[in-house]
């Protein structure tokens, strides 16, 4: 909804509204949907496609070029020359915040390239109020926790939530990463099933659990929709397998209260 506002703002204000998404995702669809109907609209799906825009806004590629880059992606009566000349960053809200304010700074200092420092805010929209809160909150909780280190992490969320898996890849980047739907995926010691969001298959992985160590550190988090309860019973669930049931238990209960 925040979104879907901002965007109206915009289309009032004259700017064209660039959407970061996948342009498939019901949440782009539905916000380039109600953009469209606002003000042009264009949906770009990475800092590359950001890159290949850019370069159409410094007029470095003949217009016509961009109706089959982007086919697809801008909305009906899109012109190129007059719809290039004022534009704002908008998103998807599950996808990386921080990938969302990367697109908008590189497309901002192509609009400073193209019309000069002292007209970029006739050129270019400040959004960086968009950005979902419970989204980029998880974002950055997570860099915190990869921060502190640790063995491995659990990521537990839906199969089919893309701020979930955007977190799992946050994680995997740095350590071992499981993202696991509910505490039923983490079979013992041996085995755990989880979503690969490489492939998007549930895979069965072996010798998960580190044996025979002192100490384990496990990064435990979860998706902006994922209920409280299925965090703890994951934690329970690890718990378990350390034989740690009861401290675990007691530590869950006193945040409860």
């Amino acid at each position: 909804e925040k979104v879907w506002k901002r965007s109206e703002q915009l289309g009032e204000k004259g700017y064209t509204i660039v959407v970061h998404g996948k342009y498939k995702h019901e949440e782009t669809r539905a916000t380039f949907s109600h953009a469209s109907r606002e003000a042009p609209t264009l949906v770009v799906r990475d800092l590359e496609m950001a890159k290949l825009l850019s370069r159409y806004l410094k007029k470095e590629i003949p217009e016509q070029q961009f109706y089959i880059d982007f086919k697809g992606r801008y909305s009906d009566t899109f012109q190129v020359e007059r719809d290039l000349m004022r534009i704002g960053v908008v998103n998807q809200t599950t996808m990386l915040a921080t990938e969302t304010q990367e697109i908008a700074e590189f497309l901002k200092v192509a609009m400073q390239e193209a019309y000069g420092t002292d007209s970029i805010n006739e050129h270019f929209a400040d959004t960086r109020d968009t950005l979902c809160y419970a989204t980029s909150e998880n974002q950055r909780s997570v860099y915190s926790l990869i921060e502190s280190r640790g063995d491995l992490a659990l990521i537990v969320g839906g199969y089919n939530s893309s701020n979930t898996s955007h977190l799992v890849e946050l994680c995997e980047q740095h350590l071992p990463a499981f993202h696991i739907k509910d505490a039923g995926e983490i079979l013992d010691q041996n085995s755990i099933r989880h979503l690969d969001y490489k492939s998007g298959q549930v895979i069965e992985t072996l010798d998960w659990f580190p044996h025979n160590r002192e100490k384990v550190d496990i990064l435990v988090t979860a998706g902006a929709s994922c209920p409280d309860a299925l965090v703890d019973q994951v934690l329970r669930k690890v718990a378990s397998l350390s034989k740690l049931d009861i401290e675990v238990s007691s530590a869950i209960e006193s945040f409860s209260l």
